[in-house]
Order: structure tokens, then C-alpha cells, then sequence
């Protein structure tokens, strides 16, 4: 009897792990999970988790973490971070201090094959190194132009020149592929121009589309199908559309997708981002999101509102969703 209950229960442990991935992407907020965040993780609405600086202590550790986020179901949750390089690097001791990027811009302007060679190392680099730890995705590169008035963009840009962001880009995303790494360009159309922050107010860029499209948003045209994904600017232009790019149907589904002939997974910026406040609650952001065109969702720094999100979300697979998300599993 007792081998008979065992069994029925390791089947129903087996069953429940069995899960498509769904739309939303969680954080959690230390070093190992608690009950709470597996169950968080267990929820059908849930595809994957983003790790911060707070869930890293040493590669041994954060390796023991990606191993229980992908043992949980199957297929098995997508493990994503920031690793850009510069002051966007989430994770510190044994990994490779990677410079801004701005940097290789910098190099571009003196030697353009050494800029190129270097920018394919550090993509193999970010890319080795974050594997070999268990993570699938890399939030990288950043595509926006560095015209000197972002200040939270400032160095993570490669260079004022979209031809000059697009050849670099092209191969730290060829360095990262060599790694096994996915990548993700951001922040379409461009976050350079505007000069406030999208984390703590709703930036504006008042060009035109055809100003955008020539300069900011080129980069994106022209990498083609090196970029597996591609995270939208909470930054509303209004000659275009008056919903930040992220909420917008214009942007993403007009000018990306049919214009742009983007192919690939659409990921949200943060939810919680004060740019993205102007869609409303969270139930209502998640929603406009993904009627807007984006594939995935985030949800940083608010376990409660991701919660809030999981219990009033509506949302059904596809075959077109999980494929583009398949695509970004490099094993």
C-alpha cells in the first residue's frame, strides 16, 4: 500500500510538472528558493524568472539556483539576467568584469576590426560564463544611440552611429550564439534621445517617425535574424502613437513586425517601471502589453503585484508563442 501511495504521488509530482510555459516573467528574492516562490513558479501563467545582483553569491550558488528553477516543470522555465557589461552586471566574483559598452564604440572610432574582433570575445565571454551557471538569456545588447542626453542609457550605448551600433551589436550577438547565449535588443525604438528615465517617470521623444525610423530604430532593420528578441522602450512618441512603445500596436505590430520584418520573441520592459503606470494597474498593463504584440511580460521587485497579475491575467498558448520562445532555449 505505502509503495502504492508513494508511486501515486511521485506521478502526480511528475503530471503537475508538466507545464507549457506561459507569458509572465517573475523574479525571486534571494539565493535559494522558498515554498512560496515555487509555488509562485508552478503557476501555468509563468515562463520564466529574471535573477538580480540580490541572487547572487558565488557561481556555485547561483548555479544551484538555475538548477532548481529548471527542474521545476518541463519544459523547463527560461532563467534570464542583465549582463551587459559596465554598471549593468548582475553577477560579480568569478565572472569576467565586462567594460560599458561604449567603450567598444570608443575602439570602433580608432580600429574598427580590433572593435569588431573585441566585441565578439566579450559576447563569447558573457555568454560562456552565464551558461556554464545555467542561465538562458541574456539581456543584451543594448541598441540605443549615444546621443549624449540619457543619462540612465549614457555608457551601456555602443555609439552615436546607428551603422556603427549595428556592426557591434552584430558581433557580440555572434559572440554570444557561439556561446550557446540568447540574446534580446533593447529598447525599441530607442531610449537615447529621451532624457528622463523610464524607471521613475514617462519620458517623451517628439520626432517623427521617419527621424526614428533612419536613426534609432535602424539598428533593428538592418541586424535581421541575429536578434532572437527584442524588449520595447517605456518611452512614449507622440507623433507616432500617444501609448509608450511598449502598449502600442503602431510600434510593435505595424512598425517591428511588418515594416522592421521582426520575426522573433517580444519581451516588455518592467511592469512596475513608473513608464509603464500609464496602462494602469498591473491586471491592466499586462493586458495592454500583450494586446500591443509583446510575447513575454515582466514583473521585477513586486511579488505581490505579480500575484495580482497571475490571478487576473487571461491568456491563451500558441504555436507562434512557444516557438519563439523555443528558439531562445540554445540546448
Amino acid at each position: 500500500m505505502e509503495q502504492a501511495v508513494q508511486a501515486g504521488a511521485q506521478a502526480a509530482r511528475e503530471a503537475r510538472a508538466k507545464l507549457p510555459r506561459g507569458p509572465v516573467v517573475v523574479d525571486v528574492k534571494g539565493l535559494a528558493l522558498d515554498d512560496a516562490e515555487r509555488a509562485r513558479l508552478m503557476h501555468p501563467l509563468v515562463g520564466g524568472v529574471i535573477l538580480f545582483a540580490r541572487n547572487f553569491e558565488s557561481r556555485k550558488q547561483v548555479a544551484r539556483l538555475c538548477d532548481e528553477i529548471h527542474a521545476l516543470r518541463r519544459p523547463k522555465l527560461l532563467v534570464c539576467v542583465d549582463h551587459e557589461g559596465g554598471r549593468v552586471q548582475r553577477f560579480g566574483k568569478g565572472f569576467t568584469r565586462v567594460p560599458p559598452m561604449r567603450e567598444l564604440g570608443r575602439l570602433w572610432d580608432r580600429d574598427v576590426l580590433g572593435a569588431c574582433r573585441r566585441a565578439t570575445e566579450l559576447g563569447q565571454t558573457i555568454g560562456r560564463e552565464l551558461r556554464e551557471v545555467g542561465v538562458d538569456l541574456s539581456f543584451t545588447p543594448v541598441l540605443d544611440l549615444d546621443w549624449g542626453r540619457s543619462g540612465v542609457i549614457g555608457d551601456r550605448a555602443f555609439h552615436p552611429d546607428p551603422r556603427v551600433v549595428a556592426m557591434l551589436a552584430r558581433c557580440l550577438t555572434h559572440g554570444l550564439l557561439l556561446a550557446g547565449m540568447a540574446n534580446c535588443g533593447k529598447h525599441f525604438p530607442g531610449h537615447g534621445w529621451a532624457q528622463a528615465d523610464s524607471h521613475v517617470a514617462l519620458p517623451r521623444d517628439e520626432r517623427d517617425l521617419q527621424t526614428l525610423l533612419s536613426q534609432d530604430a535602424a539598428p533593428y532593420g538592418w541586424l535581421g535574424d541575429t536578434l532572437l528578441a527584442v524588449m520595447p522602450a517605456h518611452v512614449v512618441y507622440p507623433q507616432v502613437d500617444a501609448q509608450p512603445a511598449g502598449f502600442s500596436r503602431r510600434w510593435l505590430r505595424d512598425v517591428l513586425r511588418r515594416k522592421l520584418g521582426f520575426q522573433g520573441l517580444i519581451f516588455s520592459d518592467d511592469l512596475t517601471m513608473e513608464g509603464a503606470t500609464v496602462a494602469g494597474d498591473i491586471v491592466a498593463r499586462g493586458r495592454a502589453a500583450l494586446a500591443a504584440g509583446c510575447d513575454m511580460v515582466l514583473v521585477c521587485n513586486r511579488p505581490d503585484l505579480a500575484d495580482q497579475l497571475l490571478a487576473g491575467l487571461d491568456w491563451s498558448p500558441s504555436a507562434r508563442f512557444a516557438r519563439r520562445l523555443k528558439a531562445l532555449f540554445r540546448d
